[in-house]
């Protein structure tokens, strides 16, 4: 790697991360958890518009937390099976979509139930519950941070979006022909994150395929000076709302509660985890922080 880019390999491989983890985050992950298992999904499934022989073409909306309709695309493979068979759960990129029904069909074609999340109030069909039924696309790591500071983390964006990760992980399980043991979930840079939020908060996830997650060591990736691309939006709160930077420390407190690295403990799925070693929109040191942590085998 570059020289002063980020840590040397040795020290990424055992180091911790620095944002803070708030004293209240277990508490606020399972009162948050709690409220989405209390949510009636008002689950609906119906033919897409688009289908391909030997698979089921489905638009899956439920109902998440907060009273969103959240929507996935949904493959099943033909004929129906008589034993159940795996499923894999997908997530995709920062303010993008599902994508399209083709990269999916393979895994179906091979047995595969697959579930593809539409991220509320980004580029594909999910609502964001915030007052609109459009998009906000972007800007969804602060959303509702200044909630946050004045005591109300439940309010911050992302909270609702892992849980619709989770819940969606859920529903995918509880389908007829899916075994429940046999579940993975994959995605890349929010995608990635999202895969790992989805197995700590959806334990029976079997196997978890992260690659390059951002989400993680939002305060390392501000002293790398790194608050660009994907993480604009830091630089952008600060500009915009508190140039002297009086709140930082509490900005970092509040966006420890969806930071992955403190979730990863609860990950039990086995991990394959892809990193760039030279990736300068999710530092390598940002995503270490939260591998290191991961008890599970990977």
């Amino acid at each position: 790697m570059p020289l002063g880019f980020d840590f040397p390999l040795e020290k990424l491989q055992t180091y911790q991360g620095i944002n803070p983890r708030p004293a209240d985050f277990e508490v606020y992950w399972d009162q948050a958890l709690a409220e989405m298992r209390a949510t009636d999904p008002q689950l609906t499934i119906t033919p897409a518009e688009f289908q391909a022989p030997g698979v089921t073409c489905s638009d899956l909306y439920f109902t998440g937390v907060g009273g969103a309709r959240v929507h996935a695309k949904l493959l099943q493979p033909e004929p129906a099976r008589t034993t159940p068979g795996p499923a894999v759960v997908f997530f995709h990129g920062y303010f993008g979509d599902s994508g399209d029904w083709l990269d999916k069909l393979p895994y179906a074609d091979r047995g595969f139930t697959v579930a593809a999340l539409d991220c509320r109030g980004q580029g594909g069909l999910s609502e964001d519950s915030g007052g609109t039924t459009g998009t906000t696309v972007k800007g969804h790591i602060i959303r509702g941070l200044s909630d946050a500071l004045e005591g109300r983390p439940e309010r911050l964006m992302y909270r609702q979006i892992f849980l619709d990760c989770a819940q969606l992980a859920g529903i995918v399980m509880s389908l007829p022909g899916v075994d429940a043991t046999r579940v993975g979930a994959t995605g890349g840079s929010q995608g990635g994150a999202l895969t790992v939020a989805c197995a700590a908060l959806e334990p029976r996830i079997k196997r978890a395929a992260p690659t390059f997650p951002f989400l993680s060591d939002y305060q390392r990736v501000w002293e790398m000076d790194q608050a660009k691309d994907a993480y604009d939006e830091l630089r952008e709160y600060f500009r915009r709302r508190d140039p002297l930077h009086k709140s930082e420390q509490r900005v970092w407190e509040a966006l420890g509660h969806i930071d992955i690295q403190h979730l990863a403990h609860r990950v039990r799925a086995e991990v394959m985890w892809t990193i760039g070693l030279m990736d300068t929109v999710c530092p390598p040191s940002s995503q270490y922080a939260c591998y290191n942590k991961i008890q599970s085998p990977k």
